[in-house]
């Protein structure tokens, strides 16, 4: 089928809206397969969330679940991007994720990793593992310590050793 457009609705409720170049059925119509699918997310209410795009994709009706595959590229309304080369949307959880590496830029930071676990606007990500990034815009520098006077708590340039060693956030280098 060419020029393709499907309805992924859960409960009577329309999650994502996909369209594609090409669509081919398999499996007595339970699997399709997709060239250059766009996934346009919606929320509960029905304003539009996010966008998919990819080379191909895979929709199973009978799991509820999309795959799509190369270049894979979800942009959320406020601007958020993620990358990767692989995603799956699950349709029931209306949540999207990957065991694949990925990256995850907005406009104050960059955060990328292996594996993650999301809503398609990517408001709440879960990174499974490697996490890593950068923030623009955020100072590490001390905050100046309070005019001296009756408070008795420490200046913040005197940092205070942890009272148990072991309880430390830093793991000791070997």
């Amino acid at each position: 089928m060419y020029g393709s457009r499907f309805v992924l609705a859960d409960q009577g409720i329309s999650r994502a809206q996909m369209h594609s170049d090409t669509a081919y059925f398999f499996d007595d119509n339970t699997r399709m397969e997709f060239e250059n699918p766009v996934v346009t997310f919606f929320t509960a209410t029905g304003t539009k969330d996010a966008v998919l795009t990819a080379r191909h994709g895979t929709y199973n009706s009978r799991t509820s679940n999309m795959i799509a595959r190369r270049d894979v590229v979800v942009v959320s309304e406020d601007g958020r991007r993620l990358t990767t080369p692989e995603l799956i949307y699950n349709q029931q959880r209306n949540e999207i994720s990957s065991d694949s590496a990925f990256r995850l830029t907005e406009p104050n930071r960059e955060v990328s990793g292996i594996g993650f676990r999301s809503d398609p606007n990517m408001k709440n990500i879960l990174i499974l593992k490697g996490a890593s990034g950068i923030a623009r815009g955020v100072s590490t520098e001390p905050v100046a310590p309070a005019p001296q006077g009756s408070s008795s708590t420490p200046p913040a340039s005197s940092p205070r050793a942890p009272s148990n060693p072991s309880a430390s956030s830093t793991p000791p280098r070997r």
